[in-house]
Formats: structure tokens, C-alpha cells, sequence
């Protein structure tokens, strides 16, 4: 069947039913309005992370036994600067307690002062005694305050569960994915607010204060941040609202491709709950992204209807050749955008592929309510005759302004446009070699830095020794390796190079434990802390290590070696990964293996590595499945190359800006090169198409490029204007990722234009040449 034929067919069926058209889509849009309503925030650790990558097939083999990375970290701190009161231990100890009894923690691995297997260990005259830091019999009195005080200090945790000024002590837990109480997954989201309201908010007061950090806080605080998301898409839909009105010079006009555009978001959102998804925090803008993709076409159909019906046609018959000139351009345009989002479904990371999903499923709606409905809608509207005079009204400022822009199909002013586009790019090319993949930022970076989270995580790092940003190297080996000297050696080895690298704040393992306690067997003496090269004396210094210190398993066939970082930079942890490997490698065998990685800094670089991995071949997918459908559209390869390259231009310089603006590659970030693309590569399909047909009738270029600017020009220089106007507004958002977002897409919604506008006409005056 031709295209033509295609075409006709729909457009019979769709105007010669227009009510039963427009009743289904009523019908259609109730039924998943109500699903919408019941749609919830949903986020889950394990969709952060790429769980089929190697570090975390190793993070997951381990996790029974030495716990995972979702895990929270609970400060608490006395204004007076010393925890040694009773008011504190009576705080502190409901705090453990309040912590220990919350659904979804494992009750194993909460870890505290008040914790039986916190313990102190000391050599007396007799040999070794010890036994809890808080003995049962415990009184917050003076004397047993004195007495927690000297346990604490022989136990050797100060830095690590109470802070190095004894300020502040440490409640730690792990959380599981599954809830025990419900036998569902954990609901990250609840469980925040739960931690919010049930420990920080019932302790906290003017003598004690509560500091959590850990994935599922963020994500609590990311979620709440994400409210504020409705109150940008009211001010979107009032400032679209007020440009469309001005554009269109009709209340009508204004509200169908905005309804249309809402009808759209309702059918995404109602989609997603029959699918059996919720809406993961990082992917709450997208429904804004379709509300502006859907506006950008809906602009175009109602300025095709409004010439139309300037042009002398009724409306009906105007709203049908609008339909026939705009299905075949949109409809590309809008797969364009589909198939961009659908590439990203290649990341192997449950959080964005949740985005592709629910992206995609938002465009390919809008080819119905866009294309489909909001002609049919047109079809009914009655034109007044002030605004058919209005738009058919001579626009000489106007025609002026087109006829001036035109001038760039001419060969000089292209050869000057080219000139500067080729500089752009090869600035643009060199700047964007220096992305870095990550973070480059301390704390969370889907938060502002001034953020109650990205504090406490600043107040934890900078009160203890240890740093919330670890990773834990797993040493496999063969069972009771703990007992055999070579095999400690060589871990031994592994945490004293790992020490000595940059960015490497501390370490510990079992080898180093085990030589202190070696030690403390020989009078305490500093020379005797070595490793022990007998089996007899090296199950002596290991017997007394607790596996619930995660430092081995229970038959020691596996040792971590714990890492502490300064900070989770994408530079630090490629370089500790990077080393990791090689140093890994040299002291490795056949049945000692230095297997990367768990903790929290493992997650990130896996994480790191699978973005880096799919950066490359995201973006040739998106190119290809463009150039294929530009391709097929126009079946000319020079009008194929001259949509393409201002976009593959724009891919760059948003690249390049991302690394001036300290902007890493990170998950959040990542789709919008898959986003600006498919949105940009609109402009030029509908400039080109305005072009194409008079180009092949023998109309000089110049001209063909005048009447595709009167034409669409400026509903494509409105589109861009109100999306960028929109965008722009999420500079004032609570949530960092949310700022970034909004500058990037802002600058490729611009430039995408100016491209499209500058660069393609430019390309052209080369491309065909016969019609100049």
C-alpha cells in the first residue's frame, strides 16, 4: 500500500466517524484517568543498580553474608558536645531500639553501642578479658557512664561508631529488599518518611540531634523533593498556556493541543498502572516531557488548520489537509522520539529502563491524541471571522523577517554558517573528550548541597574517621584460608598498596585485625604486630574476630578488605578501581581471588561502568533509528544528512556543556542526550518536509526555504521558545538532577532550533545545488 493510499484511508475513517472517534476517546480517557489515580512513587535499591554486571554478580553472592549497600547510617548527636549523659543513652538507646523493631531492617546487622555484639577486648595480667561495651547491668549514672567511656576506648571504635570528638554515636542497619512482615518488596519510599517521623522526628529536640544518610533516606528526600514536581507543571501548562494564546490569538485554539497534550500525560500515567509500574522518583519529569512534546505538535497542527482555514477552506476540510500534510512528518518525528527513548532500554538499570518505558509509552500516545484526535477536534471548531482576517491579514514585519532568514540557503552566507558550525564542533568535540563518568561532587547529587541530607552526610564524614563512602574488595580463597600465612600475606599486601593509593582514606581487613591482636598476645608489644607465620598462632589472632564484624564468613573462605574513601568522585573511584584491578591481578591465584566489589562505592562504580559502557552505543541506536525513519520519510539521503548533522552538532555541544557546567554522566543524566535528540530532530522534519516537494518541482532554494519558514517557521520558533521557557523554570527546583535537566534540555531545545533554522539551510545550498 503507498503512503498516499495509506493516508487517505485514515483520514476516511477517522473524519467520516469523527463522533464515535471522539466518544472512544472520552470513553478511553475516563477509564485510564481513573488508573492514573491510583498510580504510586516507586523505588527499590536494587533498580539503581546493573545487576548483571560483574561487580555486583559478586556484591550479590556475598550479600548474605556480609550484608549489601542499601544500608542507613543514624548519628546522633548532643548539642553539648559530649554524649557521656543520661539524657543521651536514654535517647540513644530508644533510637536502637526504635530502628531495630522497623519493618524491612535486618535485625542481625544493626549495629550500636547498645548492640551485644559490640565489644571491647584487653590484655590483663591473666591474659585476655572483655566482654559488651554496655554490660547488662548498666546504669546512666556517673559511674557507669565512666565505665561505657573506658569500653569504648579499649574497644577501639572511636572514629567508627562514635565520633572522634565523642559528639555523636552511630546507629547503623541493614535493609532487605523483601519485607518480612508483608512478604512484598520493600517500600523505599515509606520507609523513609517512617524514618523521618519515627526516629528523627520523635527524638529530635534542642539537646539531641538525628542525622541519617544512606539510599533509602535519599530517595525519601528525592521523592519529596519530586512533589514539587506538580507545582512546575501547573506553572508549564499556565506559561504554555499563555504563549499558545498568544501564538494562536484564540481561547479554542489555546486549549485543544493543550487538552490534547493532558490527555496524553492521563493516557501514560493510566497506562503505566495497568503495566503493572509505578513511577520511580527520577522518572517523575517525563510526564512533563510528553505534555511538551505533545504542545509541540499540537502547535503545528493547529498553524497548518489556521493558514488552511485563512487560505478560504471550512474547517472540516481544513482540519483533513492538515491531517495528510502533517501525518507522514509528525508521525516520524514522534517515532523518532519513541524509538530514542525505547534505545535506552539497552542500559541494563532497572531505573532507567522504567524511564524508556514510561517515556515511550508517553510519545507513542500522542501520535493519537496529536495526529489523530486533535484534528477531528479542529474539524468542529468555528472560526471567527476576526481571526481568519487576522491570520490572513499581510505580515509585511513578518515576511521581511522570513525573507531575511531565507538568506541563509544562499552559498555565501551557508559557506560562513558552515565555517562556524565546523569550529563549534571541533571545540565542542575536544571539550566534551573531558566528561567524566560519575559524580563530581561530594554527597548526593541528586540534591542540592545546602540539602538536610547532604549535610548530615558532611557532618558524618567530618566527625568520624571513617568515610561514608567505602567498598569492600572480596579476597576468595579456600575454606580456613585465615589460617594459612600466604594467603593472609598476599591480603595483607592488597590492603597496604590499596593504602598508599590517592584517594584512599583508610583501610581494614582481617590480616590487620589479626596483627594487633597478635600483638596484644605478646604483651602488647608494637613488634609483634605482624602476621604470625604458623597455622597454630594464626588461628590464635583470627579465632577472636566475629564474623558479624564482616570481616570473614563462617568457614573464612571469603575476607573483605574494606576500603574508606575520601569522597565517591568519578575520579577518585576510577582511579581506586582502576589500581584495585591491577594490584588484584599480581597477587592473585588460581585459588586466591581479588573480586571487585561491594559497599556503597562498589554500587557506584558498576553503575559507572555500565553508563560508560552504554553511553556509545545508546547514542548510535538513537541515530540510526532516526536516519532509518528520515530515511523512509523523505527517501533522499542529502535531506536525510542535512536534518542529521545540526542534531549530531547539538549532541556534541550539550556534551561539551555538560563538562564547562561540572556536570558528570551519571543515570539521571544520561537519557537526556536520548531525549534532546528525539525532540530536536523535529524542527528540521517539519522545516525539511515544507522544502522537499517544491526542491523537486525545480523551485529555487531560497524561495523553497521562504515558504517552509511562512509555512512553520514560526510555530517551530514558538515550540522551541515555550519548551525553553518551560524547562528553564526547574532552575528553582529542590532537586539538583531536576536543575541539571532543565539546563541541558533548555540548551537543546534552542540550539536544536537554531540548527534547524541556520545550519539545515545552510547544508542544503551545498546539498542542491541545481536549485540555487
Amino acid at each position: 500500500m503507498s503512503t498516499s493510499r495509506f493516508i487517505n484511508k485514515c483520514e476516511y475513517a477517522l473524519f467520516r466517524h469523527r463522533g464515535f472517534v471522539i466518544l472512544a476517546f472520552i470513553a478511553m480517557t475516563l477509564f485510564l484517568l481513573f488508573k492514573a489515580s491510583q498510580i504510586k512513587l516507586d523505588a527499590a535499591f536494587t533498580k539503581n543498580i546493573p545487576l548483571k554486571h560483574e561487580y555486583m554478580q559478586t556484591y550479590l553472592k556475598h550479600a548474605k553474608d556480609f550484608g549489601g549497600a542499601n544500608n542507613i547510617l543514624i548519628s546522633v548527636c548532643d548539642a553539648s558536645g559530649n554524649i557521656f549523659n543520661p539524657q543521651f543513652f536514654d535517647t540513644f538507646k530508644k533510637i536502637h531500639d526504635q530502628v531495630y523493631y522497623m519493618p524491612g531492617v535486618d535485625r542481625v546487622l544493626v549495629k550500636s553501642l547498645f548492640s551485644p555484639s559490640t565489644r571491647f577486648v584487653e590484655v590483663v595480667e591473666d591474659g585476655f578479658a572483655g566482654g559488651p561495651v554496655i554490660p547488662a547491668d548498666f546504669a546512666a549514672d556517673a559511674n557507669g557512664l565512666a565505665i561505657v567511656k573506658q569500653n569504648v576506648d579499649k574497644a577501639g571504635i572511636v572514629g567508627r561508631m562514635v565520633a572522634d570528638d565523642y559528639s555523636c554515636a552511630m546507629v547503623t542497619a541493614q535493609l532487605q529488599e523483601i519485607n518480612p512482615d508483608t512478604n512484598e518488596k520493600l517500600d523505599t519510599i515509606a520507609f523513609a518518611n517512617q524514618l523521618e517521623n519515627d526516629v528523627r522526628g520523635q527524638f529530635e529536640n534542642e539537646q539531641i540531634s538525628v542525622h541519617i544518610i544512606g539510599f533509602a533516606k535519599m530517595v525519601g528526600d528525592v521523592a519529596n523533593g519530586a512533589k514539587g514536581v506538580l507545582a512546575f507543571f501547573a506553572v508549564a501548562i499556565a506559561i504554555t498556556a499563555v504563549m499558545v494564546y498568544l501564538f494562536s490569538k484564540s481561547v479554542t485554539l489555546t486549549i485543544l493541543p493543550i487538552a490534547c497534550s493532558l490527555i496524553a500525560v492521563i493516557w501514560q500515567m493510566g497506562l503505566l498502572t495497568v503495566l503493572g509500574f509505578g513511577i520511580d522518583p527520577m522518572s517523575i519529569l517525563v510526564p512533563f516531557l510528553v505534555f511538551a512534546i505533545g504542545v509541540s505538535h499540537g502547535v503545528q497542527m493547529i498553524n497548518a488548520t489556521g493558514k488552511n482555514v485563512a487560505a478560504g477552506l471550512d474547517a472540516k476540510t481544513a482540519a483533513q489537509a492538515s491531517f495528510r500534510h502533517l501525518m507522514i512528518p509528525g508521525g516520524v518525528a514522534l517515532l523518532s522520539d519513541t524509538v530514542g527513548f525505547i534505545t535506552l532500554l539497552i542500559i541494563e538499570i532497572g531505573v532507567i529502563r522504567e524511564l524508556a518505558i514510561t517515556a515511550s509509552l508517553g510519545v507513542g500516545v500522542i501520535i493519537l491524541t496529536n495526529l489523530f484526535l486533535l484534528p477531528v477536534l479542529m474539524s468542529y471548531v468555528r472560526f471567527k471571522p476576526s481571526y481568519v482576517e487576522a491570520v490572513s491579514a499581510p505580515t509585511p514585519k513578518a515576511d521581511k523577517f522570513w525573507r531575511a532568514l531565507s538568506a541563509c540557503a544562499e552559498p555565501k552566507v551557508a559557506a560562513v554558517i558552515l565555517v562556524i558550525s565546523a569550529v563549534l564542533f571541533a571545540g565542542g568535540y575536544y571539550q566534551s573528550k573531558q566528561l567524566k563518568i560519575g559524580d563530581l561532587q561530594p554527597g548526593a547529587s541528586s540534591l542540592h548541597e545546602d540539602s538536610r541530607y547532604n549535610q548530615d552526610t558532611f557532618l558524618i564524614t567530618d566527625r568520624y574517621a571513617i568515610s561514608v563512602d567505602y567498598i569492600n574488595v572480596m579476597v576468595e580463597t579456600d575454606a580456613n584460608g585465615c589460617t594459612f600465612h600466604p594467603i593472609m600475606d598476599k591480603i595483607d599486601q592488597f590492603q597496604w598498596r590499596m593504602e598508599n593509593v590517592p584517594g584512599v582514606q583508610s583501610a581494614v581487613s582481617l590480616p590487620s585485625v589479626s596483627k594487633t591482636i597478635n600483638a596484644a598476645f605478646n604483651e602488647g608489644n608494637v613488634k609483634w604486630r605482624i602476621l604470625p607465620r604458623t597455622t597454630e598462632s594464626l588461628v590464635q589472632s583470627s579465632s577472636r574476630v566475629e564474623t558479624s564484624t564482616g570481616l570473614l564468613n563462617g568457614d573464612c573462605s571469603v575476607m573483605p578488605v574494606i576500603l574508606f574513601l575520601n569522597d565517591h568522585k568519578a575520579e577518585t573511584i576510577e582511579k581506586v578501581i582502576a589500581e584495585a584491578k591491577k594490584v588484584g591481578a599480581e597477587l592473585g591465584t588460581d585459588t586466591t581471588k581479588f573480586m571487585l566489589a561491594s559497599g556503597p562505592v562498589g554500587v557506584m562504580a558498576a553503575t559507572n561502568e555500565a553508563v560508560a559502557d552504554a553511553q556509545d552505543p545508546m547514542t548510535w541506536y538513537v541515530y540510526i533509528a532516526v536516519i532509518l525513519l528520515c530515511l523512509i520519510s523523505f527517501r533522499s539521503i542529502r535531506a536525510t544528512i542535512a536534518v542529521i548533522l545540526p542534531l549530531y552538532l547539538v549532541t556534541v555541544l550539550a556534551t561539551a556543556l555538560m563538562t564547562l557546567l561540572g556536570i558528570g554522566l551519571t543515570v539521571s543524566t544520561l537519557p537526556v542526550i536520548a531525549l534532546g535528540v528525539g525532540i530536536g530532530v523535529d524542527y528540521g522534519i517539519y522545516i525539511l518536509t515544507n522544502m522537499t516537494q517544491p526542491l523537486r518541482d525545480g523551485m529555487p532554494l531560497r524561495e523553497a526555504y521562504y515558504n517552509a519558514l511562512k509555512s512553520t517557521g514560526s510555530a517551530v520558533l514558538f515550540t522551541a521558545i515555550t519548551l525553553a521557557i518551560g524547562v528553564s523554570t526547574w532552575v528553582f527546583s529542590a532537586l539538583k538532577f531536576q536543575v541539571d535537566m532543565g539546563i541541558l534540555l533548555t540548551f537543546m531545545f534552542i540550539v536544536n532550533m537554531l540548527g534547524a533554522v541556520f545550519v539545515l539551510p545552510a547544508l542544503a545550498a551545498f546539498f542542491w545545488r541545481k536549485n540555487r
